[in-house]
């Protein structure tokens, strides 16, 4: 794996659709790809620890997460968010919900649809794996200071690809809600 600090190895030759971006080097777009393997890496190894201790998995905080950020979600929103197939979500969900983090109820309208909602001690743990989390992005931003615009925000929406850009964060949420 390549330091931070070395300079990246660049094959000769571009990829397809490969190209300075606004006047970024290649040099330089290859070595923030590096970068967000690395903070990938560090942004996930703090609740990876936490949930250690339950014998969760990152799909599991997926699941904590999203349903905790929208109470009362669809399963199949939630598959629409995760992309993950029906027979895995069906484990995580049996798991967290045996478990005592998950309940679901029947839906209203339809009884067939399965609404999902965290229990309090799903809230607890939702919360304890976001806090280191949002204290690293604090740093960060604080570090790089926040442009006015939202531009990271703007970057970061656009690498996730079928994200909206315009306030909305993934599955519809408002960008801005508290976790």
């Amino acid at each position: 794996m390549t330091d931070i600090n070395e300079q990246p190895r660049v094959a000769s030759g571009r990829a397809a659709g490969a190209g300075p971006a606004r006047g970024i080097s290649e040099q330089a777009i290859v070595e923030l790809v590096e970068l967000l393997f690395f903070a990938y890496r560090d942004f996930v190894a703090d609740p990876d620890k936490i949930l250690v201790g339950y014998g969760f998995g990152r799909a599991h905080h997926r699941v904590l997460h999203f349903v905790g950020r929208s109470p009362g979600m669809r399963v199949q929103e939630l598959l629409d968010i995760l992309r993950i197939t029906k027979q895995s979500l069906a484990r995580v969900l049996r798991e967290l919900i045996d478990q005592g983090f998950v309940y679901q109820i029947e839906g209203e309208a339809d009884r067939r649809q399965r609404l999902l909602f965290l229990t309090p001690e799903g809230e607890a743990l939702h919360r304890r794996l976001m806090a280191p989390q949002i204290e690293r992005v604090r740093r960060a931003l604080a570090a790089a200071g926040e442009p006015a615009d939202g531009q990271y925000r703007r970057v970061l929406a656009g690498l996730a690809g079928d994200l909206p850009v315009d306030g909305q964060g993934a599955g519809g949420l408002p960008a801005g809600e508290a976790a």
